[in-house]
């Protein structure tokens, strides 16, 4: 279900917003730039992972002619209620449907989730190098009860092959515990817990040095860009869907297909798979329906968001080095002097 939709053309969706704005019988037809005289309040999550698709977004309505301000970070349950009074026009980081809880009971009256950014793009699971997986055709966490698959993927001789987790205090680490309990894999994996930085550090070290790894994460996520599904690694299956009691009507969000690097399709994943989606108020969107096509039509690939996050990881992370990979990004994709493009300096403040 993730859509592959890596170097889609920037100028592509400038246009099909411009063209759209054309069209329409409201009063910001003809205008080339239908977003003149209007500024936006825009919000940011808390998470600078999301902060690459944000800042594509902004720079592709001030093409249109919007003004900006410096983005609000919020915590997620203050923007949602921001956005439902009106105070917030709208933010590009909502995770759906882990964010569910989160929505004022008003919601739906004043505002909306428009568009996918990436649908299905918060992918979690288990991968295990390549090498391995199709040495013992590995297709599930269930094989590692094969003695010589638990012997590949031991690290310290105790007989059981170590899984690569999260840190202690994470929701996640109760889902995989709970994963090796319910399918009966508690005496042969073994369960290792750190700081993700360094849980990863070992699992890239071990993959270089040829040794068989098995290690969670998710999507998008710096380690798919060192790591890369499909090339290096492999998605693997849980044996069955038996989610924990409080996720057990999101059974049908934990299988996905069309997943690049998956061992089968479709593949059985055991974690809530997430759409990011913007979220805007409605007023905001009907009196800006060059902004509501953008919204609806705007995309990104996860394989571009977590490149750009292993850069930040790399220790190009702050505001300005966003906005230049955002640029970088923008110069990849698109073709400068086309269709009236232009770079409104002035709409780019180093404060963003």
């Amino acid at each position: 279900m993730q859509e592959h939709i890596s170097k889609r053309i920037f100028k592509a969706v400038v246009m099909a917003t411009a063209l759209f704005a054309f069209c329409t019988t409201t009063a910001v037809a003809y205008e080339k730039y239908p977003g003149k005289g209007i500024e936006v309040t825009q919000a940011r999550c808390t998470w600078d992972t999301g902060y690459f698709h944000e800042t594509l977004i902004r720079k592709a309505m001030i093409e249109l002619g919007y003004s900006f301000e410096k983005p609000k970070m919020l915590q997620n349950s203050l923007f949602y209620a921001s956005v439902t009074q009106g105070t917030i026009d709208f933010w590009a980081n909502s995770w759906f449907p882990n964010q569910d809880s989160q929505l004022p009971k008003n919601f739906s009256k004043t505002a909306a989730a428009c568009g996918y950014v990436v649908k299905s793009g918060g992918l979690q699971g288990y991968l295990i190098d390549k090498k391995h997986q199709e040495k013992f055709n590995i297709t599930s966490l269930a094989d590692f009860k094969r003695p010589e698959v638990k012997k590949a993927f031991d690290r310290n001789g105790d007989g059981k092959a170590d899984l690569f987790g999260a840190p202690q205090g994470w929701k996640v680490t109760e889902v995989m515990q709970h994963h090796l309990k319910v399918y009966g894999l508690e005496d042969h994996i073994n369960f290792v817990q750190a700081a993700y930085n360094a849980l990863f550090a070992d699992v890239f070290a071990s993959f270089k040095e040829g040794k068989g790894v098995l290690f969670y994460t998710w999507t998008p996520n710096w380690s798919v860009s060192k790591l890369q599904p499909g090339k290096d690694v492999m998605w693997i299956n849980v044996p069955e869907i038996s989610p924990m009691e409080e996720f057990a009507d999101k059974a049908d969000r934990m299988v996905a297909s069309g997943i690049t690097g998956a061992v089968t399709d479709p593949i059985k994943l055991g974690f809530v798979i997430n759409d990011i989606r913007i979220v805007a108020n409605k007023k905001f969107v009907n009196d800006n329906p060059a902004a509501k096509k953008l919204f609806e039509i705007f995309k990104v690939s996860v394989s571009d968001i977590s490149a750009q996050n292993a850069r930040m990881k790399d220790g190009e992370k702050n505001i300005n080095d966003i906005e230049r990979h955002a640029d970088e990004w923008i110069a990849a994709n698109a073709k400068p002097g086309r269709a009236g493009w232009k770079r409104p300096e002035m709409q780019h403040p180093e404060k963003l």
